[in-house]
């Protein structure tokens, strides 16, 4: 493409307009050069391009994003960001940033439904200009890992993008998303959760955090993504007693979380990724079509998968929260369900406990119709012929 037309496009992006039909709406173009980071699929890939250590792309994706940092491309300073682990038996952890809820872009679309289609005029990650891009995530055509800062976008289609989140809640936020130019809305697939896995296993590290809200969960943006951050320690849910509910032919364990207060299910095991990916995105497309909103942690180096229900959204519609929470700011998502919330005003950070923050997880969590949902899950497994009877629970 032509000089001026890129030129032309970044423009367009810079003041917010959008291009004609049929053409792209970003720097993203055909020929565009950007840092790529590619690996394989296989659970032992060769690395022949790069005797690199195994924790070569969380170091490299860090080094990237503090670089970003440098330059002043966050609306904030996560590291002069007060941090505090408050007392008691979860270990909730909260963190002060104040303003965020003003710097923070608002959803654009309405939070009664799960799944609501992709709306082109609305603002989409397509549209983030290239200072925000730490590289493409794409797999190997050479069944190799390796790292390259420049290199040619060939089919724009396929890409898939990391990039800053400019409101990080934590060192190294980025948000990874599943080839851009798709526009899919927030709606969970297979191949898009399989692409969090290897990214996952990739940083192969404990302290590297992946989450996802759907739509009614906090998502703000219906534009399908995920996040990431690094944490040099165990979240609290991560650290959740558990009891197994369901073992599967594939190996997949389906576990419900005890003593957290939030409701929710661990998906652990497998012989591979793919075996994993398979049954959680089964599980999250039964909550999507029943309208169920949940949040995901996926934890371990993608080993372990978090899916949690709530009902925040709904409540604060029909009025039934308070306006002493509501004024908090503090909308439940991944991070926050997990045990890790960001607040916004001083005297919510100074005053939190974690007596108020299991109050407020109460509005969250899913209560009463829990039982049903278990139920209908382990159901939707049993039909695709996936469970072991065997070792199906009574429930």
């Amino acid at each position: 493409m032509a000089s001026n037309d890129l030129n032309e496009a970044r423009k367009r992006v810079s003041e917010g307009t959008s291009p004609s039909e049929g053409h792209a709406e970003c720097f993203l173009l055909h020929g565009t050069i950007l840092p790529l980071y590619t690996f394989c699929k296989g659970q032992n890939c060769p690395n022949f391009l790069s005797k690199e250590p195994p924790e070569f792309f969380l170091n490299k994706l860090l080094q990237r994003w503090e670089e970003k940092n440098n330059r002043g491309l966050f609306h904030h300073d996560i590291a002069t960001c007060e941090t505090k682990t408050l007392q008691g038996e979860y270990g909730f952890i909260v963190r002060l940033i104040e303003g965020r809820d003003i710097k923070k872009r608002p959803p654009e679309h309405g939070m009664g439904k799960v799944l609501q289609p992709f709306d082109a005029k609305m603002f989409n990650f397509t549209k983030i200009p290239s200072s925000e891009v730490i590289c493409r995530f794409e797999e190997s055509e050479q069944n190799i890992t390796n790292f390259v800062d420049t290199a040619p976008i060939l089919t724009p289609d396929s890409v898939n993008i990391i990039a800053i989140n400019v409101s990080p809640i934590g060192f190294g936020h980025i948000l990874l998303i599943p080839r851009i130019f798709e526009r899919f809305p927030q709606r969970m697939d297979i191949e898009s959760l399989l692409l969090s896995l290897y990214m996952a296993r990739e940083a192969a590290s404990l302290h590297f955090k992946i989450g996802y809200n759907s739509l009614g969960a906090f998502a703000t943006i219906n534009h399908l993504h995920f996040q990431a951050f690094y944490l040099p320690m165990l979240l609290p849910a991560e650290k959740a007693s558990t009891e197994c509910i369901a073992t599967l032919r594939l190996g997949v364990k389906i576990l419900r979380l005890l003593r957290y207060p939030v409701r929710g299910f661990v998906f652990e095991g497998g012989s591979n990724l793919k075996d994993l990916a398979y049954v959680v995105s089964s599980t999250c497309t039964f909550l999507e079509v029943n309208n169920q909103p949940f949040n995901m942690l996926i934890s371990d180096s993608g080993k372990r998968i978090f899916v949690f229900l709530q009902r925040y959204a709904e409540r604060r519609a029909l009025g039934k929260v308070s306006q002493e929470m509501l004024d908090t700011q503090v909308n439940p998502a991944a991070w926050e369900i997990s045990g890790y919330l960001v607040l916004k005003r001083r005297r919510d950070y100074e005053e939190a406990s974690e007596q108020n923050i299991c109050g407020f997880f109460a509005e969250v969590s899913i209560s009463e119709k829990f039982q049903e949902l278990q139920e209908s899950i382990l159901q939707v497994s049993k039909m695709n012929g996936k469970v072991t009877e065997k070792n199906l629970l009574d429930f």
